[in-house]
């Protein structure tokens, strides 16, 4: 398949990263990658779904790798993977051989290892660098389950109308289940029993990096996971925070032991984020020097800082994404020509493993199996009858409309085409009837 047509039907069937930003998968196509890379390495305690789906659909996966390689051009397909995953590790070698330019990278179980710029260097030695792309270093990386809707998209032309997402914590049967774009939380949650307290909180995304929301919230094409917790949980406290109130105790408790900064993996890989620095500054109002601020913009927001490396629990990952966020809205733009430091020789023994951080967030007894269900367990269930899909899923430009209220619609069918520039089409995840169209989202229930 020649890239220009596998781009077009990647943006037409509306794959993009599933997990993180959700940048669309078709700008990833360069024939500048020299090496691909697909993360299988759950960034984040609890979350299950990429190792489970390797597992289950190795041959299926490892296929649309290579064609991906071979579409543009790459010399060498590398799969990076937990050493620990010993079920999906003996699912790949059962196919590996049939594709000589693949092989794996076993990974340590550190966190963040699942972080593009830690990944890429684990891999393959190459540092990118601060706010730079991949593509610069020729690599182009995809996580599992983004490759598997691109080998649907290439085998049966497939939309992507559906979601894989682990739900763990307080409830019943911890599971792995696909369900549809736009489904509530509440809907999700339903799948995995009932919950196991009376104050339940829920957590969207991994424990460090997700965010907070209620059960009205809807899944998108980037949902890994819904962690269910009381409202008690000191993780909940943490993310409940008050900036003010952290700027106060990190003026009062900081006590400048750059715990902090020893362990960010991006300034070990080189990147000039320095946490300490910024706490320094930020909490004395210290403006002297405008790089410790403007270097923050580097920062992945991985939270270790925050979550494990403080002695004080101050909040430093919290803060910094204050003040980027300020700093984007007044139009500031991340310093450009930055070239990475040396990497640090001290990095390789100073990776969190990933045990010892749930320990540390209180989330070890969450760490069960959450087994993944098959392909329309979710419509034998009868529980989603009405789901919300937004336009917008992805990097880019929102997804418009193609549909009016009162119309028929069917699983697949295009309810959204690309918008101008970078964009991908929005589809129907279930049969139904349209109910709702705005700017911002599209309702469909069954009846």
């Amino acid at each position: 398949m020649e890239i220009q047509e596998l781009k077009q039907t990647l943006q037409n069937i509306g794959t993009v990263g599933a997990g993180g930003a959700g940048f669309p998968t078709y700008a990833k196509l360069d024939e500048r990658a020299e090496i691909i890379l697909m993360n299988c390495a759950e960034c984040e305690p609890l979350l299950k779904l990429h190792r489970q789906l390797l597992e289950q659909r190795a041959e299926d996966i490892l296929r649309a790798f290579d064609r991906i390689a071979q579409t543009v051009g790459a010399k060498e397909a590398i799969i990076g993977i937990k050493r620990e995953y010993k079920a999906t590790l003996k699912a790949i070698d059962r196919y590996i051989d049939a594709y000589p330019n693949m092989r794996v990278q076993l990974l340590d179980g550190a966190y963040p290892m699942g972080d593009e710029v830690v990944l890429i260097y684990e891999a393959t030695g190459r540092v990118i660098r601060p706010g730079g792309l991949p593509i610069e270093e020729g690599v182009a990386v995809f996580n599992v389950e983004t490759v598997y809707n691109v080998y649907r998209g290439m085998e049966n032309s497939t939309p992507v109308i559906d979601k894989l997402v682990t739900v763990v914590g307080e409830v019943e049967h911890p599971i792995t289940v696909r369900v549809p774009l736009g489904a509530s939380i509440k809907d999700v949650i339903a799948y995995a029993g009932e919950t196991t307290t009376k104050n339940p909180v829920y957590l969207i995304g991994g424990p460090m990096m997700g965010n907070l929301a209620d059960e009205t919230a809807v899944v998108t094409k980037t949902t890994n996971a819904v962690i269910v917790l009381d409202k008690s949980h000191s993780l909940v406290r943490r993310k409940n925070r008050n900036a003010a109130i952290d700027l106060k105790r990190a003026a009062s408790s900081c006590c400048q032991c750059e715990t902090c900064t020893s362990l960010c993996p991006r300034h070990a890989l080189g990147h000039p984020i320095e946490p300490h620095k910024f706490m320094r500054s930020a909490a004395n109002q210290d403006f002297q020097d405008t790089s410790v601020f403007l270097n923050t913009m580097f920062c992945s927001s991985c939270g270790l800082c925050e979550n494990f490396s403080c002695p004080q629990g101050l909040s430093p990952r919290s803060l910094i994404a204050d003040y980027k966020a300020g700093l984007r809205k007044a139009g500031v733009k991340p310093p450009v020509g930055v070239v990475p430091a040396p990497v640090q020789e001290s990095r390789q023994y100073r990776k969190v493993p990933e045990e010892r951080l749930a320990a540390r967030l209180g989330l070890s007894k969450y760490d069960v199996e959450a087994p993944l269900q098959e392909d329309g367990y979710w419509k034998s269930k009868d529980i989603i009858h009405k789901v919300k899909i937004p336009l917008s899923q992805h990097i880019g430009a929102p997804a418009v409309p193609v549909t009016e209220s009162g119309a028929k619609v069917k699983a697949g069918d295009m309810i959204a085409k690309p918008g101008n520039g970078l964009s991908v089409a929005i589809h129907a995840s279930m049969d139904g009837t349209v109910r709702e169209v705005t700017e911002k989202y599209i309702v469909i229930t069954e009846r």
